[in-house]
């Protein structure tokens, strides 16, 4: 392993020390059900939700702006966008800013900020796969000793003073951890740096911090040999390394044998790049890990190649896996597992884990044990005809819930508001195959038959992606958020790879005259009663976007509420559904929802500075509830802004 990387140096800015040293840690709770904030998803079990009543339908019409921070002067001006969700705990919320990923504590109730810690990685950062502001920081305490626990784009773990924002001398080396230190195939002499960072929050319970892996997009990789993705538990207060969980396996070791040739040998990735979940009384931490090296070709993996889509409960303390259970077999379609599993206690008794996927399933399993909760059945999919590729016979198929969104792409799917449109909507299909599955595999972008790539339902960016779901506990119902975007597979020669394929560049998806040739709705939100695995309800996540309104085609035709497709950012408080439009698609708009939990009726609408970029959250201090995200688009900087009642 190198070891002529310079230490990372920080800056630590303390502001309004005085006021903010007040906080008493040891007495105030940090759960939701406390009125807190403090984990990615609301707490460890994922569920984005919280209890907090204040906020309800009688009310929330009359939300107005509490205070606003700007993440204008933190980062290079052209630095808009921030995924990041906030944590709140005793009256502080803490986050991640700018393209270097400084973290932020800010006042709760006005946005006042207390420090700033900043990260110089120089040219390490400069190489980073996974740059940008990340997606939150996690929270870990004991006693009177609290500290705020980021990775930084070059994958440096850093452990912060929830007080202060000076690094923990007691915490590695000087605050920090090196997380190139122990990492597999990670010296390769073609590349000045491994390719792994992560932008997900570090997870942390039970005292120990958990690191998940991310690498650059693996569409057109630079090699068929990539540093492997391992998973690492670390003790919270020292930074010592506890344990290791190879999720591609070494000789010996489960799974080694579902990879069929060497390939296990240089091949890498299967990292998780998505957020973590647990259970701290059972003591397991789930990671949903996605696809090995590359995403759309795996002839130089043949096998099933374990532990690659898998769900993985692992001790907390010890790092050893308990049971797994493979999504999907030799992926080539970049079904990565992208969001946290969202664990409960169902009305009904069952402790279960909830998975949704790209594919727009939700896999079942009792968390403690890993039997499905519904019969998944193993059934035969098709193969394709790409030269040494090797095809997993059968995928596993949950027979419930229904799945949440479209599945496949046939004629039966194209518009149809019009004769006209219906018959260009045809004609666009010329040269290229339909995908009557989602397991319907890639193919080449010169072709033997003519074609040129397979349209593909959902697209590779789901379905689900990593805004996860949203679940009440007290009625069991599942809320979850998804996009309808049609993808095209094609694979052609990278001459700078090593790779035998990789996914063809100029192959676009087919429209007409501005339309998406795909049926809406292009995004939903839908309700599923996870006691029966029944769906109880699904609304369009946005009203129809003046692109498709206003075209010419549709002059006339009395259209449906389209939604849009973006990755909307959901939660559920004991009253309430409230939804954002997100991003991650065209025609998104500044408007901020609050929906009946029971109906899906939307109850208010609530005007937004910007469009909401990092996930909704909710939390209360000093007897007042806020709900808070950070906005961004359209050439402004990003901003968290924060609402609460007159």
């Amino acid at each position: 392993m190198r070891t002529s990387f310079r230490l990372l140096s920080s800056l630590t800015v303390t502001l309004g020390a005085l006021g903010f040293a007040a906080l008493s840690w040891a007495q105030s709770g940090t759960s939701v059900y406390e009125g807190d904030w403090p984990d990615y998803h609301g707490d460890m079990f994922a569920q984005r939700y919280s209890p907090l009543d204040q906020i309800n339908a009688d009310n929330v019409a009359d939300l107005e702006l509490a205070w606003r921070f700007s993440t204008a002067n933190f980062g290079p001006s052209t630095d808009f966008n921030n995924p990041s969700t906030p944590i709140e705990i005793d009256g502080v919320l803490y986050a991640n800013v700018a393209s270097t990923r400084n973290v932020v504590a800010l006042d709760a109730t006005s946005g006042q900020v207390l420090w700033v810690w900043r990260p110089q990685e120089g040219e390490r950062f400069d190489e980073a796969p996974r740059k940008g502001a990340g997606r939150g920081v996690a929270f870990w305490r004991d006693g009177d000793t609290a500290r705020v626990i980021d990775v930084t784009p070059g994958y440096h773990m850093v452990s912060l003073d929830a007080e202060t924002g000076i690094p923990d001398p007691n915490f590695g080396d000087n605050g920090i951890v090196d997380l190139f230190d122990g990492l597999r195939n990670a010296d390769d002499p073609r590349f000045p740096y491994p390719d792994i960072g992560l932008s997900a929050a570090p997870f942390v319970m039970n005292d120990v911090i958990v690191v998940g892996a991310a690498h650059r997009v693996g569409m057109r990789p630079r090699s068929k040999a990539n540093v492997k993705g391992d998973i690492r538990g670390f003790d919270a207060r020292s930074g010592e390394l506890l344990w290791t969980f190879h999720t591609i396996p070494e000789r010996g070791e489960v799974g080694f044998e579902s990879w069929l040739d060497d390939g296990i040998e240089f091949t890498g990735n299967a990292g998780v790049w998505a957020p973590l979940s647990g259970d701290p009384e059972l003591g397991l931490v789930y990671l949903p890990v996605e696809s090995a090296t590359g995403d759309r070709y795996g002839g130089d993996r043949p096998g099933d190649n374990l532990f690659s889509d898998s769900i993985i409960a692992v001790d907390i303390k010890t790092g050893e896996r308990r049971w797994h259970y493979q999504l999907t077999h030799h992926d080539i379609w970049d079904w990565d597992i992208p969001g946290a599993s969202v664990l409960s206690d169902l009305p009904n008794g069952r402790k279960i884990l909830m998975s949704v996927t790209k594919q727009s399933w939700v896999y079942t399993f009792d968390r403690e044990t890993g039997e499905p909760i519904w019969p998944i059945e193993e059934l035969p999919v098709p193969a394709g005809d790409v030269p040494g590729e090797w095809y997993a016979p059968t995928q596993p198929i949950p027979t419930r819930p229904a799945p949440f969104d479209r599945q496949g792409f046939t004629e039966a799917d194209l518009i149809d508001w019009t004769p006209e449109i219906r018959a260009m909507a045809l004609e666009s299909l010329e040269g290229f195959r339909l995908a009557p599955s989602v397991y319907s595999p890639p193919s080449l972008a010169e072709a033997e038959d003519g074609t040129r790539g397979t349209l593909s339902l959902p697209s590779a960016t789901g379905g689900a992606n990593w805004e996860g779901s949203a679940i009440d506990p007290e009625t069991g119902i599942l809320y979850v958020p998804s996009r309808t975007a049609l993808a095209v597979m094609s694979l052609e020669k990278d001459p700078n790879s090593d790779l035998d394929y990789s996914a063809a560049f100029g192959v676009r998806v087919p429209r007409v005259r501005g339309l998406d040739i795909v049926k809406p709705p292009y995004g939903r939100i839908t309700a599923i009663d996870m006691n029966s695995g029944e769906h109880l309800w699904m609304i369009a996540n946005a009203d129809t976007p003046e692109r498709i309104a206003n075209n010419p085609l549709l002059e006339g035709v009395d259209l449906p509420r389209t939604g849009i497709p973006t990755r909307a950012g959901i939660f559920v408080t004991k009253t309430l559904l409230f939804q954002g439009e997100g991003t991650g698609g065209p025609g998104a708009s500044p408007i901020f929802r609050a929906i009946d939990k029971q109906t899906g009726d939307i109850i208010a609408e609530i005007d937004l500075p910007n469009n909401q970029s990092g996930l909704p959250f909710t939390y209360e201090h000093e007897g007042k509830q806020y709900i808070a995200m950070f906005v961004g688009g359209g050439g402004q900087p990003a901003e968290l802004v924060a609402y609460a009642l007159p």
